[in-house]
């Protein structure tokens, strides 16, 4: 069975688009848990749903079906009850809104179970906050990816431009800053970097200087597999 790699790693660190293309270059299924906590507070958002309510976010997540899979383009897409809403999980509301519904213990356990059993099979690639910590504590390879607080607000902002929004930079670094610290202090799975997690940091590095590194990384350590 091929190894499982988790990367975790805090928002705007490059960890989706580096999982991304780590997976392609070793032919790995990429899982991207963060889209699936994005889908849960779109769907709570559109629904109108208090946040604030735990059972109310658990009764949605339990009738929520959560998919992902590759169109011909081969770009990831991902599905809520059989309709893609991947153009609507990259807005600003969700992401100010996606780390206070990840908190909520049965939003977690009933999609890391989703995730625990795409993972099953191995040769999974699978980034998110506690993968290395608490999805995948068995995972052959767990990297940190991470970078300084200022270099993430500037690839955040230019996500959001690329999408047509016209965002303040210290507004921008101060949401960021805020979804660390619940990130980082909620009750279950909090953020954190697993004990046996390589810290690969991002902040001088491009995309394809840090998927080198971490192949390198991964060859020193299972050969050609």
């Amino acid at each position: 069975m091929r190894p499982n790699i988790a990367i975790d790693g805090p928002a705007g660190a490059g960890k989706s688009t580096v999982a991304k293309k780590l997976s392609q270059e070793l032919g790995y299924l990429y899982i991207d848990t963060g889209a699936m906590y994005r889908a849960v507070a779109y769907y709570a958002l559109k629904e109108g749903i208090d946040l604030k309510s735990e059972k109310a976010l658990a009764d949605l997540v339990r009738n929520l079906d959560i998919s992902l899979a590759y169109d011909q383009e081969n770009q990831l897409k991902v599905y809520c009850n059989g309709t893609d809403i991947t153009d609507k999980l990259r807005t600003q509301i969700v992401s100010q809104n996606v780390s206070i519904v990840a908190r909520v213990p049965a939003v977690r356990l009933r999609l890391v179970e989703n995730q625990r059993k795409m993972a099953a099979k191995g040769g999974v690639v699978m980034d998110g906050r506690d993968i290395g910590s608490f999805v995948l504590p068995d995972a052959q390879l767990k990297l940190f990816i991470t970078a300084s607080l200022e270099q993430r607000t500037i690839r955040r902002m230019k996500e959001l431009q690329a999408q047509g929004y016209r965002i303040d930079f210290e507004e921008l670094k101060q949401e960021i800053k805020q979804r660390d610290t619940i990130d980082a202090l909620r009750k279950m799975a909090p953020l954190k970097k697993a004990q046996d997690a390589i810290t690969v940091d991002t902040t001088n590095l491009t995309v394809d200087e840090t998927v080198q590194h971490i192949l390198n990384i991964y060859k020193e350590r299972f050969g050609c597999q």
